[in-house]
């Protein structure tokens, strides 16, 4: 009895610091698109940035990594903009201007303010194709959401995307963070000393190190909502059709090929997958990023057609 007395008080502690979501509110209106915000329907004000093309043929709605924010995209919104292609990038709830920075929001908050951003955006441009482009961890929203909304869109681009869930973690790794996040939700973890490198691009990692906006102490039950959201989107893969364009960095540091790789071989709809060979993470900030500009537009305006780049890796058939 004393066993089963100390063991129930154990999972009444667990239960008691259970990772803590800054889940959304209700629904209170209907979302509004501003020129700088959206906000949604239960008012939470999500930060904007606009690239705006004269006369744009098409507009990509853009979704930034993990401890990142719509900054992610400074480089590539004003190349777009340039090539008639209008780039429109948000803070995810929890990430650069928005409210409660670094509280996790759930899977279901983050893709679904996504959604929200797509469908406003075309309510707004009804007759401009919208493209879906995640990075990272937005890669992974992107892919929950494109899975469980009929999105306005002609396509999906995930660059280095994130799909290293639990059911791909190390068990030791596994079960650490279970028990850190359940035990102690509240601590800081800040990843000096993994000497993992996510760019070739020194000047803007230097930049980024000084940038206020960007988390670099994250709590660990914002960790252990990262990994659920990667699981959440492997699961999801399955159920997007979209024709999607899969761009991934041999130099990769941050996501392991293996997971992306799996998500490519069960999404069934028209895919194509290129593999950058001087490529890391962070591929539309690195140093060969206009390549991989250039093939994000070619496939935007026919895609079928070869990719600059020639670095497309060959897909077996279904």
């Amino acid at each position: 009895m004393r066993a089963n007395g100390l063991f129930a008080a154990l999972m009444i502690g667990l239960a008691a610091c259970a990772p803590r979501l800054d889940l959304p509110g209700p629904a209170i209106a209907d979302p509004v698109l501003k020129p700088d915000e959206l906000i949604t329907a239960d008012g939470r004000e999500i930060a904007l940035r606009r690239y705006v093309a004269d006369d744009p043929r098409a507009i990509i709605v853009a979704v930034h990594g993990f401890n990142d924010y719509a900054n992610a995209f400074h480089m590539a919104g004003p190349w777009f903009a340039d090539r008639g292609v209008t780039l429109i990038a948000l803070d995810q709830r929890g990430f650069g201007n928005t409210p409660n920075r670094g509280r996790w929001a759930g899977t279901d908050a983050l893709a679904d303010d996504v959604a929200t951003l797509v469908q406003a955006v075309h309510r707004q441009a009804p007759q401009t194709p919208i493209y879906l482009l995640g990075v990272s961890m937005g890669g992974a929203v992107s892919t929950v959401a494109a899975s469980r909304h009929d999105l306005p869109i002609e396509g999906l681009v995930l660059s280095g995307p994130a799909f290293w869930g639990w059911s791909q973690l190390n068990p030791v790794y596994r079960a650490t963070l279970w028990t850190v996040a359940h035990v102690a939700p509240w601590y800081y973890l800040t990843g000096e000393g993994l000497r993992l490198w996510p760019s070739d691009n020194i000047e803007m990692l230097r930049a980024l190190s000084r940038d206020k906006r960007m988390i670099r102490e994250t709590r660990v039950d914002a960790i252990y909502g990262l990994v659920t959201l990667m699981d959440d989107a492997f699961e999801a893969a399955a159920q997007v059709d979209n024709p999607t364009l899969i761009l991934f960095g041999e130099k990769d540091e941050i996501v392991p090929a293996a997971p992306v790789e799996a998500v490519i071989a069960q999404l069934p709809g028209p895919k194509r997958f290129v593999r950058y060979q001087n490529g890391w993470h962070m591929l539309l900030r690195d140093l060969q990023r206009e390549t991989v500009y250039e093939d994000i537009k070619a496939w935007i305006t026919d895609p079928d057609a070869a990719l600059p780049s020639l670095e497309e890796v060959a897909l077996p058939p279904k």
